[in-house]
């Protein structure tokens, strides 16, 4: 079978595009022009870059960092050509390093006026932002660069550590010293202990022993501190569809934005292995591609991420403002706020469960878990949408998939379109009436799985290492208690007409105060809504700030847009 093309290899124009005179010169008003002499770093992996830079005369060697920490060549780029990458847009640290060849002029464009080009000129900076994504898709591809996580590849929190940064876009390296001559060259390196790994290799050096989602971010540079002192136009609460929709249009019409999550943009959206009933999309799209261009369109127009940041109380203060407290401490001011939380994954009623939710029991269905139980038989529990999605998908990868509905038949609750596809299928089985009774297995690896049928009551045991669960989710609001944020008896919170009084549509009962999405009372649970309702909220939010009288900052033009 022939070797698939990597990214670079398919489409090599567009990741490394030569700019003209003309194009080159429309860039100047952008940034400043500097000199950097020959084997002088432009880039250091692990440390921010200082700008996208147009080169105007030498030659820059571009290179990724393997696990010995060896620079593997990815190109050489001349005049014409830009250095550049996602990074770039948040003015995150570099996952590549970059070395002087031959003495260099360039033109360094800084991120926030690199934001500013992208906007002043429109086809120049869709050109510049496909190769920006297609970049970090190529680091992704080739599995190298990022921090090293060294650990065995079935272990519980080397399993969290990797959803994590993939669910991130984040490029990682995983070193099994079990069978990795690297790995266990590290080891000895570092004199790391059996019992203490997983640990991670950050690119700055530094050393994590199995640290948790916000150590890991905070050292890779993923997430900054918040100034205390600055006071937003709008926090939102949640990067799920609504929540970056809300991101996407609040700034590109001009108000500062910062937005929260306390684990990964997209939400459960973004953990869908196909949308196929979502608008302009004839053919489907993975949730993540889905919510990585949303992302990625946030942060275009100056919308500040802050992810995995998780707040933890709203108070209003005495100006008219509001204050959100972080877990790690922090706090953030805003002039309003929008609560995008979606909702928690429900979780099955059955001893022991937690025992093997870090490896064996999965809430979404990625490439990552599909490569964990490829040509394995799963189970899989759930009949909605995202149940018969993430079936399909898991079945497409080679899996035999045992579909446990509790009711009668998947029309109750599921689109037809996925229904008769499932049926087609001869490597899923729909057990309807069933439900998990228990869960076998141990160390924190599943190995059985038994569910009893309501007909007749009799139970049922397969040798299952992978269960999967789409049974719905509850509204994740319980950091709002204090707040003045009325809900309804499960959770949900309560807008317009049934917060009472005269308000907006998507307004709580705390004025300034908006919910959206999933979060919301008698919202329809579509990703589509999702996004209809974070456009909406920003109409919503310009009218109260401006009723409010409240002076916005708005996010700072660095240059004047060409007339």
């Amino acid at each position: 079978m022939a070797q698939m093309q990597s990214i670079r290899e398919q489409r090599p124009d567009q990741i490394y595009p030569t700019l003209d005179p003309a194009e080159i010169e429309r860039m100047r008003r952008f940034g400043d022009v500097r000199a950097f002499a020959v084997d002088q770093s432009l880039w250091t992996a692990g440390q921010a870059a200082p700008g996208l830079m147009v080169i105007l005369a030498g030659k820059v060697a571009v290179t990724e960092r393997d696990q010995f920490g060896n620079h593997q060549p990815i190109g050489v780029h001349g005049p014409g050509n830009f250095l550049g990458e996602l990074a770039l847009l948040s003015d995150r640290p570099a996952l590549v390093d970059a070395t002087v060849r031959e003495r260099v002029e360039a033109i360094v464009i800084p991120s926030e006026k690199l934001r500013a080009l992208m906007i002043a000129e429109a086809e120049l900076g869709e050109r510049i932002m496909r190769a920006l994504i297609l970049r970090r898709v190529a680091i992704l591809q080739a599995g190298i660069g990022g921090p090293i996580i060294l650990g065995r590849a079935e272990n519980g929190d080397v399993l969290r550590l990797q959803g994590f940064l993939r669910r991130n876009g984040h490029p990682f390296q995983l070193l099994n010293p079990e069978n990795d001559p690297a790995a266990k060259t590290l080891i000895e390196r570092f004199h790391i202990a059996p019992d203490q790994l997983p640990i991670v290799l950050c690119p700055g050096g530094q050393m994590l022993r199995n640290p948790g989602q916000d150590d890991l971010a905070r050292c890779l540079g993923l997430v900054r501190p918040i100034d205390p002192d600055r006071v937003y136009d709008v926090a939102i609460i949640g990067a799920g569809p609504g929540g970056l929709a809300t991101a996407v249009y609040a700034a590109s019409e001009g108000l500062s934005v910062l937005v929260l999550d306390c684990r990964a943009f997209g939400g459960q959206a973004g953990a869908s292995a196909r949308i196929e009933n979502y608008l302009g999309f004839p053919t489907g799209i993975t949730g993540m591609a889905l919510m990585a261009r949303a992302y990625n369109q946030a942060q275009k127009f100056g919308a500040e991420m802050a992810i995995p940041d998780e707040a933890t109380s709203l108070t209003a203060d005495a100006d008219g403002t509001f204050t959100l407290r972080l877990q790690i401490g922090e706090r953030v001011k805003a002039r309003s706020v929008v609560l995008a939380t979606g909702a928690r994954y429900r979780r099955l009623d059955v001893e022991n469960l937690d025992a093997f939710e870090t490896s064996s029991v999965h809430y979404w269905a990625s490439p990552f878990e599909a490569k964990l139980c490829a040509k394995q038989e799963v189970a899989l529990v759930g009949a909605g949408n995202s149940a018969g999605q993430a079936a399909v998908y898991l079945a497409s990868q080679g899996a035999r998939v045992s579909m446990l509905v509790r009711r009668a038949d998947l029309a109750e609750t599921m689109s037809r379109y996925l229904v008769d596809r499932i049926r087609s299928l001869t490597n899923v089985d729909v057990v309807t009436g069933a439900t998990v009774s228990a869960l076998e297995g141990r160390d924190g690896t599943l190995s059985a799985v038994r569910w009893k049928l309501r007909a007749g009551g009799e139970e049922i045991r397969r040798p299952i290492n992978h269960l999967f669960l789409f049974i719905g989710a509850e509204p994740n609001t319980d950091w709002l208690k204090g707040a003045g944020i009325a809900v309804d008896a499960k959770g949900f919170v309560l807008t317009g007409a049934e917060a009472g009084g005269e308000r907006h549509a998507l307004e709580t009962t705390r004025r300034g105060v908006f919910a959206i999405g999933d979060v919301r009372a008698t919202s329809v649970k579509r990703v589509a809504a999702a996004v209809g309702e974070g456009a909406q909220v920003v109409a919503a939010l310009h009218t109260y700030l401006a009723g409010a009288g409240l002076t916005l900052t708005g996010i700072p033009t660095p240059v004047q847009t060409a007339e």
